[in-house]
């Protein structure tokens, strides 16, 4: 019985005094120490790691998702991004950028215009130059373009887009033609240009006018 009862004191004094050693999931060799950046064409590398150098050192088991987003939200050319740990010190940042589909003049400002609608700062980036500019209010554009591509208009023949403010649009064409769009209705419109373009007696028109109701007036 004394025995037991001196074992017993024994594993107390050993419970109360023995601190477990799981401090490795903190312990410096799952801190990052490298962070890479993939999928980005547009976006500089060097300035998003910069961006995120408050996570050198943080441990790869307890990221805060929210932190990173909250540091890259000013990035407008990012869609989306996705991390991946690679252990023991690594952080992969994997990244969607956005895809311009025009460039929005608006007074002195400049933007890009995304393919879901998005605005992006600009930055005069090459493979971009060639863009349909949009002058004009760029938030009624983006269902313009969805309804060009819902009945295959040729996007690439479009120069310039002119907004105004009785809600109408004027295109402006590659080949010097312009398309005059009514406020309302416009599909029907867009529809007979397409079909009126290739036909040789239009040629020598630059304005097809579709702004009176069921009629084209061409000039």
């Amino acid at each position: 019985m004394k025995k037991s009862f001196f074992g017993l004191i024994i594993l107390f004094i050993f419970l109360t005094t023995y601190t477990p050693k799981f401090d490795f999931i903190v312990d410096s060799d799952f801190s990052i120490q490298k962070i890479k950046i993939e999928g980005n064409a547009i976006l500089n590398s060097d300035e998003i790691v910069q961006k995120l150098n408050f996570l050198h050192r943080e441990n790869l088991f307890f990221l805060n998702l929210k932190d990173i987003e909250k540091n890259l939200k000013n990035e407008t050319f990012i869609e989306s991004f996705s991390l991946k740990k690679v252990y023991p010190n690594t952080l992969k940042i994997i990244i969607v950028e956005k895809k311009p589909i025009a460039v929005l003049q608006n007074k002195k400002k400049k933007f890009y215009i995304s393919d879901k609608g998005d605005f992006i700062d600009f930055q005069d980036i090459e493979r971009y130059r060639d863009l349909p500019t949009v002058f004009g209010n760029g938030k009624f554009f983006y269902s313009l373009y969805q309804d060009l591509q819902s009945i295959k208009f040729p996007l690439e023949t479009i120069k310039t887009f002119y907004f105004f403010e009785s809600g109408r649009w004027d295109l402006a064409m590659y080949d010097d033609k312009m398309i005059k769009l009514p406020t309302k209705d416009y599909l029907e419109a867009l529809k007979n240009y397409m079909e009126s373009r290739n036909n040789s007696s239009f040629n020598n028109y630059k304005i097809f006018d579709y702004r009176i109701k069921d009629q084209l007036i061409l000039n």
